[in-house]
């Protein structure tokens, strides 16, 4: 039912069985002239409507239920992402020999904290943590925060086990 003509027809027919339900009402309620029709077509065309509005009930639930399992499947995908980032992450850090202290810096100043947050949060000073930040760079080749983050950019986009868990993912659910 993901058609473009399909759902035009559909609200189209709603459309109409609106109209009518709608004219039906002001007609009685407004006493506009009208040309009385058969009661046979009269039930024939509230059965119409009726069955016109119970299928856009229909759809509409199924549509909703579809993209409910859409959006689960999102989370999914962004769950195992970041799982697999996570891997990456501590990969890395056993990789340069990190030492404890250092991981949890090297966390936070890859997900953006200052240096005044990371003190904070670690209940140390703002010096500790500027030598705990220029190690993890020394040991991890790199000269500032953006190098950093930038070789878990680029190992996530080059490692075929981080992408192809991510693609079975978006593959998988397609």
């Amino acid at each position: 039912m993901r058609s473009p003509y399909a759902l035009a027809a559909l609200f189209l027919l709603q459309a109409l069985c609106a109209f009518f339900f709608v004219s039906d009402i002001l007609s009685a309620s407004l006493s506009f002239a009208v040309s009385p029709i058969s009661w046979e077509m009269r039930e024939y065309l509230e059965i119409f409507a009726s069955v016109g509005l119970i299928v856009g009930l229909v759809l509409g639930g199924m549509t909703l239920r579809n993209a409910i399992a859409d959006r689960n499947r999102a989370h999914e995908g962004l769950r195992r992402a970041s799982s697999a980032f996570v891997d990456l992450l501590q990969e890395k850090f056993e990789e340069w020999g990190l030492t404890p202290a250092e991981r949890d810096v090297a966390l936070f100043a890859v997900k953006g904290l200052s240096t005044q947050e990371i003190a904070v949060l670690r209940s140390t000073s703002e010096g500790t943590v500027k030598a705990q930040t220029n190690a993890i760079y020394r040991k991890a080749g790199v000269s500032g925060r953006s190098q950093l983050l930038s070789v878990f950019i680029e190992d996530l986009m080059r490692d075929d086990t981080a992408l192809s868990k991510i693609q079975n993912v978006s593959g998988s659910d397609a």
